[in-house]
């Protein structure tokens, strides 16, 4: 068995695309998914299987995609992924309220990743992450998913310091 970490991006947002994290886990172990986890309410989910990351992606979707009549872009990373992400994070976590990263569905074709006018905001593209260090804050900072997702051509989805944290704590 495989152990991921999968993360899904835009549930639960402004009363939208509302996924009751009970339903998700019930759904997940009925298709088949080992030790289903859910934490908090934005679409972190641990599980084990015996499927390689891009078929447990395509079933989570499908099956979100038949439960509940919306499509949600699904992502997963093994526990060894997840733990490189956070040691190779290349700022200060002195504050981890300003400390992100934005995990991207593949290795973007296009490595360049130019937005202007950040101020103190700064960001490093590294395989298939962007790690964001945001003082001037998450709702004012210029590097949201939509952006990276444009310029990257790449789905983005992404979790704060302390999340990614516990996500690992909750997968060991």
């Amino acid at each position: 068995m495989k152990k991921y970490i999968v993360l899904l991006r835009g549930i639960n947002v402004s009363g939208k695309n509302k996924i009751p994290m009970a339903d998700l886990r019930t759904i997940l172990t009925s298709l088949g998914f080992k030790n289903v986890q859910t934490y908090i309410q934005s679409g972190n989910i641990i599980l084990e299987t015996t499927l390689e990351k891009e078929e447990t992606c395509s079933k989570i979707k499908k099956g979100i995609q038949e439960e509940f009549g919306f499509d949600v872009p699904v992502l997963a990373r093994t526990i060894e992924e997840w733990k490189k992400v956070i040691d190779n994070y290349p700022f200060s976590i002195e504050n981890e309220k300003i400390v992100a990263f934005a995990f991207l569905s593949k290795k973007p074709k296009n490595l360049n990743l130019e937005i202007r006018n950040l101020d103190e905001d700064k960001f490093q593209l590294n395989d298939d992450v962007v790690y964001l260090y945001c003082p001037s804050g998450f709702g004012k900072t210029k590097l949201t998913n939509n952006t990276i997702e444009k310029k990257l051509n790449v789905i983005a989805t992404t979790r704060n310091y302390k999340t990614t944290l516990k996500l690992l704590e909750l997968a060991k």
